[in-house]
């Protein structure tokens, strides 16, 4: 007997677990993070490989703009400051407005051109504010983080007040990402969230030793999965955040579940037993598909995306073993008391009663509430823009806003002609590319352009002094960051105003006005502009494989079609009203609220097979359908509302972050997990029972009956429900 063994290796077991936890703490913090931009871009497509082949020709095109204020041109402070830079091994090359003028003036570009090609880019218009240009090399872009930081630094050594100094770029928002989202700063709010889960639990338990103890046992399967994701040779990032949270919701539900099942069995010779019993199906049923499910977002080609579905569907399975495995041991070293009426018990009998009498009323408005808000849905817009993820009062976003206000914007589109196979004189490919510049330029959401066309004059010299203007160009052909495979590729960099969701049509429009031209176009901005389509439509055709395989596996275990399709209508309950009024109220989603997805159907899922698993058992013995949803909901109502109450408050104290994803996670999840309870306690048994035999209506009790004896008829059905 299971049980048995339980009795005599509890506290063995018990103490394994109190031993294993200081090296499953340590391998959970010191898995390393990345935040990086490329890690969101497409690994395998058409996009990624021109922007790979950009990159191996022209080098990386990610740059760390500097504003300083009060500064000159001339001023050796900011070549000293450049200087420094150009010694980082992150940095590839530091551009000032004084290198930049000498070098078109080397190529004698008149000054006249030369003023209006830095005004706006490199000097501000009203020349209180200059910027430095500073290009990533190849080992700073292996760790943004790292090269920030040396950059300030130098900026600090040269005694330039970070205050007053401005930082922009790519590599300035990664940085800013890993430190707001990293676990050591999103530490304080578990903390909270995890206090506020211990308060709950011993509401619900009454027990402070018993609720510590199921708390404890969170915190161990929560780093029980991180070293796990760690041993596997993964990387944290802002997604797999939410990795922590998920394994506690779903720890917390399987543990209160078999507590309840624990107590409704006090009165029998083996009360342990009973409860495996109970449990072990429908948490078996549950884990399997949210695994499923959770796995089905491995076929995305975003990094992150993937990760977090291998990652969480291991998350599920360690859920399963502590909350099934370890509780048992918890409770017989420390038994729970005897289970006492309580204003929870008394509204899941008014509930079960009232559903079980007016089943049709309660479908139809149930139904018709998930109809109005799911066509919400079809209005969602997705929207990945790292700057969106930081805080909107913080230090980086009033730096770029800044820096793009009175210089340029950070963001990029690269065109790169090839004149491959075509024999071109230097000056006709010049002539061609400024050409293209010049179109490119006039879009308007294009601020600057920039080419190797902006290092030479409008009007180039005769005789002599073109040839020895050629003859320079040619000997520094090799430095340029504009010319590449021998002449055959030029770069025209264009930095764009437009924002996320705009980028493809900016690309689209840049397409239209070069048409017929040998010219690409690549970049981070349309990259991430291609990632974010390409996230929103494999998330949802994730989403729909897994649901059609839960539902395939809802029909095989109930071993009913009809039930099985009737009860996955309650799972789509908490997607579609959530989700739905996000789309009404037209607010974009971000990857991370995106994933909020997947977890709340694994809740629905857990709570659907609970009550389904003791509705088929109850129907076989009283042979009325409604009759059995009505015990059903008596006996798994309260575990199921308990959970789902415990883990959305304590959800809400991730919304005190000042890192936006995590605030609306913790936003989103708690919606969506009392919204779960629509479906699972009420729709579900709705529908159950409207399709019962019909019966002669009993009387109904009245309200005041139900209140002075609703914990005895709870108790008289549990008694019942128990057998």
């Amino acid at each position: 007997m299971i049980s048995r063994l339980y009795r005599y290796y509890s506290k063995p077991l018990l103490w394994a677990v109190c031993l294993s936890f200081p090296f499953l703490y340590h391998a959970a913090e010191t898995i390393p993070s990345n935040n990086d931009i490329e890690t969101w871009l497409p690994r395998e497509s058409p996009v990624r490989a021109t922007y790979n082949d950009f990159k191996r020709e022209f080098g990386a095109e990610e740059v760390i703009l500097v504003g300083l204020p009060g500064c000159g041109e001339d001023d050796a402070l900011v070549e000293s400051l450049a200087t420094r830079l150009d010694r980082l091994p992150g940095i590839r090359r530091a551009w000032t407005p004084a290198r930049l003028r000498a070098a078109m003036r080397e190529m004698q570009v008149p000054d006249a051109e030369i003023d209006a090609h830095l005004r706006g880019l490199a000097v501000s218009d009203d020349g209180k504010l200059i910027g430095l240009v500073a290009l990533l090399s190849d080992e700073g872009l292996q760790d943004r983080a790292g090269t920030v930081g040396q950059v300030r630094d130098a900026l600090d050594y040269c005694q330039l007040n970070e205050d007053r100094v401005c930082l922009a770029g790519a590599p300035v928002v990664v940085s800013e990402l890993d430190r707001l989202g990293n676990r050591a700063s999103n530490k304080k709010l578990f903390v909270i969230t995890l206090l506020i889960s211990l308060g709950l639990l011993h509401w619900s338990i009454r027990q402070w030793k018993l609720s510590l103890s199921l708390l404890g046992l969170t915190i161990w399967a929560i780093n029980a999965t991180m070293a796990l994701i760690k041993l596997a040779g993964g990387e944290m990032n802002f997604i797999l955040g939410a990795l922590s949270v998920m394994v506690m919701v779903f720890t917390l539900a399987i543990a209160i579940h078999f507590l309840h099942y624990y107590r409704s069995s006090l009165d029998k010779p083996d009360p342990l037993g009973a409860a495996l019993a109970m449990a072990w199906k429908p948490c078996a049923l549950a884990t399997l598909t949210t695994a499923i499910g959770l796995v089905s977002l491995a076929m995305s080609d975003i990094g992150p995306v993937c990760q977090f579905g291998y990652g969480a569907a291991l998350g599920s399975l360690v859920a399963m073993f502590t909350g099934l495995g370890l509780t048992p041991a918890v409770i017989t070293v420390c038994p729970p008391l005897s289970r006492t009426s309580n204003e929870a018990g008394r509204g899941i009998a008014w509930t079960s009663y009232w559903i079980s009498n007016h089943p049709a009323k309660v479908t139809v408005a149930t139904l018709a509430l998930v109809a109005v808000t799911s066509v919400g849905v079809l209005r969602l817009k997705s929207r990945i823009d790292p700057l969106d993820f930081l805080p909107a009062d913080g230090r980086v976003r009033s730096d770029v806003a800044r820096i793009e206000e009175h210089l340029t914007n950070a963001n990029s589109i690269e065109a790169v002609v090839d004149f491959g196979g075509r024999d071109l004189a230097f000056v006709d490919q010049l002539s061609e590319v400024r050409r293209l510049d010049e179109r490119i330029a006039a879009h308007p959401a294009v601020r600057h352009t920039t080419s190797v066309a902006s290092f030479f004059p409008r009007e180039m010299p005769q005789g002599f002094a073109a040839a020895a203007l050629l003859s320079k160009a040619r000997e520094r052909q090799g430095e340029s960051d504009f010319v590449s495979a021998g002449g055959n590729l030029w770069r025209i960099s264009a930095r764009i105003s437009a924002g996320a969701g705009e980028r493809t049509r900016v690309l689209r429009e840049l397409e239209e006005l070069t048409a017929g031209a040998p010219i690409a176009f690549t970049g981070v901005a349309p990259l991430l502009e291609h990632a974010q389509h390409t996230i929103f439509r494999g998330f949802w055709e994730s989403f729909s494989t897994a649901f059609l395989i839960i539902t395939g596996v809802m029909i095989v275990s109930l071993r009913s079609l009809k039930t099985g399709l009737l009860a996955m209508v309650p799972n789509l309950t908490p997607i579609c009203i959530v989700f739905g009024i996000l789309g009404w109220i037209d607010f974009p989603v971000d990857i991370g609220m995106m994933m909020t997805g997947s977890i709340a159907l694994g809740i629905a899922v857990d709570g659907t097979f609970h009550f389904l698993v003791r509705f088929e058992e109850h129907r076989r013995r009283v042979r009325d359908r409604r009759k059995a949803s009505m015990l059903a909901l008596l006996q798994t109502g309260t575990p199921i509302a308990s959970a789902a109450v415990i883990a959305s408050i304590g959800m809400l104290a991730l919304a005190l972050s000042n890192f936006s994803p995590t605030a609306r996670f913790g936003y989103l999840m708690a919606t969506l997990l009392l919204t779960a309870l629509l479906g699972d306690l009420v729709l579900l048994p709705a529908l159950l029972a409207i399709r019962g035999r019909r019966r002669r209506r009993r009387r109904r009790p009245d309200a005041p009956h139900l209140a002075r004896h609703g914990s005895r008829a709870l108790r008289r059905e549990r008694a019942g429900a128990s057998l």
